[in-house]
């Protein structure tokens, strides 16, 4: 691969920092949009993506910190909180999502959480395609492979949206915890992932 100059470099710094920025931003938002709607309709598939979006923000600050030039011994034990952070996100998913569908646990309609999981399903998507080119650029596997993460949020909202919208259209109540299943499958492989590479 040839190596951009200098000044392309700074170039693609610059967005590669502009596309963290704004996925930050993304996420602490969502946080507050999700915990609203996940509380107001009782869904464990909410509640579980609004959680997601916390370790996102992590995420973000480790390429942050990355771009920024930082050591790599820092950035490996934050990608090991990170890892432990998914770990308790998929045991806590799996536990509730037992529970909900064991009980018949109903959650209501959320049109919040609809036109929120929709319009997020689009953001992160673009997102995502944005670090993937930049990091290609600019030889970065960090925000090349945070990229691919972002990328994966955008699908779990659109698992997330099919789950509130089969609820909310069809009455399959089961519909939101097994949304929350797809949650636990991505949090685990993320986990696996992050400790298998010896972070």
């Amino acid at each position: 691969m040839t190596h951009p100059d200098d000044a392309s470099s700074r170039i693609l710094l610059r967005r590669g920092f502009a596309l963290e920025y704004a996925t930050l931003g993304w996420n602490v938002i969502g946080i507050v949009v999700l915990a609203v709607a996940a509380l107001s309709a009782r869904s464990v598939a909410l509640a579980g993506f609004g959680l997601d979006s916390l370790i996102e923000i992590g995420a973000s600050t480790v390429v942050l910190w990355e771009l920024s030039g930082t050591g790599e011994d820092r950035r490996r034990r934050a990608l090991r909180l990170i890892g432990s952070a998914f770990t308790l996100l998929a045991a806590y998913l799996l536990v509730q999502s037992t529970v909900a569908l064991a009980t018949g646990y109903q959650p209501r309609h959320s049109m919040l959480g609809m036109a929120w999981t929709a319009v997020t399903a689009v953001v992160m998507s673009a997102l995502a395609a944005g670090k993937a080119r930049t990091g290609a650029a600019l030889d970065n596997p960090v925000l090349a492979t945070e990229g691919r993460v972002t990328f994966v949020d955008g699908l779990l909202a659109t698992a997330v949206l099919l789950g509130l919208a089969l609820n909310a259209s069809l009455g399959w109540w089961w519909a939101d915890p097994a949304a929350g299943y797809v949650l636990v499958y991505y949090a685990a492989r993320e986990a696996r992932h992050i400790f298998s590479d010896g972070h």
